[in-house]
């Protein structure tokens, strides 16, 4: 097995634990939801007198086992940051593929500890626990800004140089296979240009990122709908799904892939900036509800509620 089919391969199973895992997460916040949906309607004064009440009150045996779940996925994500320092971390997989479980991780862990609250968030654990929606949140946000900035499936960033070759071999290929002209690309092709994305603030250029990735999808379907008519693209969701024409995919296969590239390298310089940035904001958060979800912890056990 040659170097490239062997990262396909663990690309591959890397999405397959991924999605297992989200899945999982999802799964049992569902069941969750649907178990204790009467109680957590109920005023808290109303609670003490539901079937539910043993099992579900920040005290109660399921909640309590939530709240340790909860508290451990958290303390989990800072396996990320400790794979740069300790080297037999840092031989385990990719930064990338850590990364992915890290946000998973970060998102599941504030669902599971609401639940373990159920939903009353008080005192020093309330405080913590907004804390950590923060860093959910900006998490999410850090993920987004982390997949601008364009690397190799060792995770190695590519120089501009080498974005530029992929790009031209990008045009060179849409050109060639592509039933559609250069004008039909235009809307989807169109990026600013780097000196426009330097002249622009930091908030300003993620949120145009983000506006670019929104519209993508819709540019596409404006395609399908050019080649294929309206009524044969209704039935994919008037154009937003992938439709049977082999030409017509693989042309816009390879347009998609030129528009994201192309963007990523108007924002190269902003998105690498605004991500240097985001880690010096979002550890302070993390560390932060580490230590009151400690000091939680240690007074609920000293009096006595575990």
């Amino acid at each position: 097995m040659n170097y490239g089919s062997a990262q396909h391969t663990r690309e591959r199973a890397h999405r397959m634990r991924l999605h297992l895992t989200a899945g999982t997460a999802v799964v049992t916040i569902v069941a969750l939801a649907i178990y204790g949906w009467s109680y957590y309607l109920l005023a808290a004064a109303e609670r003490p007198f539901s079937p539910k009440h043993e099992l579900l009150k920040p005290s109660g045996s399921i909640a309590i086992k939530l709240g340790i779940v909860g508290v451990m996925l958290f303390m989990m994500i800072f396996l990320y940051p400790l794979r740069k320092r300790i080297k037999w971390l840092g031989r385990i997989g990719s930064a990338k593929h850590w990364l992915d479980f890290h946000v998973i991780a970060g998102l599941t862990a504030p669902v599971l500890i609401a639940f373990h609250a159920s939903f009353k968030f008080r005192g020093i654990a309330g405080i913590a626990f907004w804390i950590m929606l923060s860093v959910a949140i900006s998490g999410v946000i850090g993920r987004y800004i982390y997949a601008q900035i364009p690397r190799s499936l060792s995770s190695a960033e590519l120089s501009l140089k080498e974005l530029a070759v992929i790009e031209d071999d990008l045009s060179k290929d849409l050109s060639v296979q592509s039933p559609l002209s250069a004008q039909d690309f235009a809307p989807l092709l169109q990026v600013p240009t780097p000196a426009q994305v330097r002249e622009m603030s930091a908030y300003r250029a993620i949120l145009l990122m983000m506006v670019l990735d929104v519209c993508r999808p819709f540019h596409i379907a404006r395609l399908r709908v050019r080649v294929l008519g309206w009524s044969r693209v209704l039935p994919y969701f008037g154009g937003l799904i992938r439709t049977p024409h082999e030409d017509l995919e693989r042309a816009i296969r390879i347009a998609r892939s030129k528009a994201a590239l192309s963007k990523r390298i108007a924002f190269l310089s902003r998105s690498q900036q605004v991500f240097h940035l985001w880690h010096v904001i979002h550890r302070p958060f993390s560390y932060s509800f580490a230590v009151l979800a400690l000091i939680h912890i240690v007074v609920v056990i000293a009096l006595g509620f575990v």
